[in-house]
């Protein structure tokens, strides 16, 4: 991407809708003046350029939500803008996050997602309806100073928090379950639960934590110790109700999602029965588990324990053989084949892995052969920007992910 792009840039969702062969708008598609490159590579047709902006939080508010291995909202922004219409249904069965269900949802569309995590419908569902400040301002006071009670088998937490503010997690934590045991927890419940998920750890004053790891991963409780020695830190108190209420504000900041149908979200694997009825999706845009390049297990344990999930029964997928990831897209796929209506479309991001060395849209398009899926073509979205990784003195273009790898499909008629 050309020095300077830090203008105004129009939002993809104001575009035209899509017309005509899509390989054709690719090859029109400018959105900073460099022409797309196209080209084709062991029977691929690769589509290459900046499709939409490398700067960070462009996107609307509501989708500040730290979790591991996202992608950015501008992703299926740009083609659910090109490739639906208001009241269509789309979809994700990996769903994290949920960015692709909260941009849906903030564009007019029926979001549907899915995950094998439980963890993903409580940072999902709150935000597709979020409540006022107000009220979560008043739940919060009536949950106030209680008796906090240790779960007997919860981890050395000391490392993370300092007492008082450990006090208020476990107080805030076994109201959120007892409500839910009893089946009374809300949609103001549910976002305090949703937003305290993604206060446990970081980098700031603005978490609950003593200064650990970015908020996207827990580390383990011995790397945190090392963390303190190194740095000779102690966590300081923080006040629990107050940045639940300060991080709220920053998400309702750019307002809520319109009125949109309504949402369905479900747990499961992706080629399980849980998801969508048959044949009732017109986009589904998604991101797999990328091989064993991210331990979401390992990442999500302190959220786990937080949300009274036990990571142990969370089997997400990790494969380092090319193969076994070969066979489980297909598996996938064997299910977007009933879920997606004729003549709908699969975005389906599949990053860059082991330096390149391991380009993961070959074997995409090698395990939906015999399946009623044609292969479009592969976007290619390059980007420049400051990464996650340089935490670790990885920089950019020189290990991670570096490019959006799309691999573009559409269900056989």
């Amino acid at each position: 991407m050309p020095d300077g792009l830090t203008q105004a840039l129009p939002l993809i969702a104001a575009m035209p809708p899509l017309t005509g062969d899509f390989a054709e708008m690719l090859r029109r598609f400018s959105f900073d003046g460099t022409p797309t490159e196209e080209f084709e590579a062991d029977g691929l047709r690769y589509f290459v350029n900046a499709f939409w902006t490398a700067q960070q939080r462009r996107g609307h508010s509501l989708h500040e939500v730290s979790y591991r291995a996202c992608f950015k909202p501008q992703l299926p922004e740009f083609f659910i803008a090109r490739l639906t219409a208001p009241g269509d249904t789309v979809y994700d069965p990996f769903a994290g996050r949920g960015t692709t269900p909260v941009q849906a949802a903030l564009m007019g569309r029926r979001p549907v997602a899915n995950d094998v995590n439980p963890l993903s419908a409580m940072l999902v569902a709150p935000r597709l309806d979020p409540p006022s400040l107000a009220a979560i301002r008043a739940r919060l006071a009536e949950i106030g100073p209680q008796s906090a009670v240790q779960d007997p088998d919860e981890p050395d937490l000391s490392v993370f928090y300092h007492p008082d503010t450990l006090r208020q997690i476990r107080t805030l934590r076994g109201w959120l379950l007892a409500r839910a045991a009893a089946g009374r927890l809300d949609s103001v419940d549910g976002w305090i639960r949703m937003v305290a998920i993604n206060r446990l750890t970081g980098h700031s004053p603005g978490f609950f934590s003593v200064y650990t790891m970015p908020p996207n991963q827990a580390v383990s409780i011995e790397s945190q110790r090392k963390i303190n020695a190194q740095r000779q830190q102690t966590p300081p108190p923080r006040d629990v109700a107050a940045l639940i209420l300060k991080k709220g504000r920053a998400l309702l900041a750019d307002g809520c999602p319109p009125p949109h149908p309504p949402a369905s979200l479900t747990t499961g694997p992706a080629d399980g029965a849980s998801g969508p009825a048959d044949a009732s999706v017109d986009l589904l845009v998604t991101s797999p588990p990328f091989l064993d390049i991210v331990d979401y297990q390992g990442d999500n344990w302190l959220r786990c324990w937080f949300a009274g999930i036990d990571p142990a029964t969370v089997r997400i997928d990790r494969h380092r053989d090319v193969a076994a990831w070969e066979a489980f897209v297909r598996r996938s796929f064997i299910r977007f084949a009933q879920a997606v209506r004729p003549g709908g479309f699969v975005a389906f991001e599949v990053g860059e892995v082991r330096g390149g060395s391991v380009l993961l849209e070959r074997h995409v398009a090698a395990a939906v052969i015999g399946l009623p899926f044609a292969v479009l073509g592969v976007m290619v979205n390059r980007q420049d920007f400051t990464k996650t990784a340089n935490c670790w003195g990885v920089g950019n273009n020189r290990g991670g992910t570096n490019t959006n790898r799309i691999v573009l499909l559409q269900r056989n008629g």
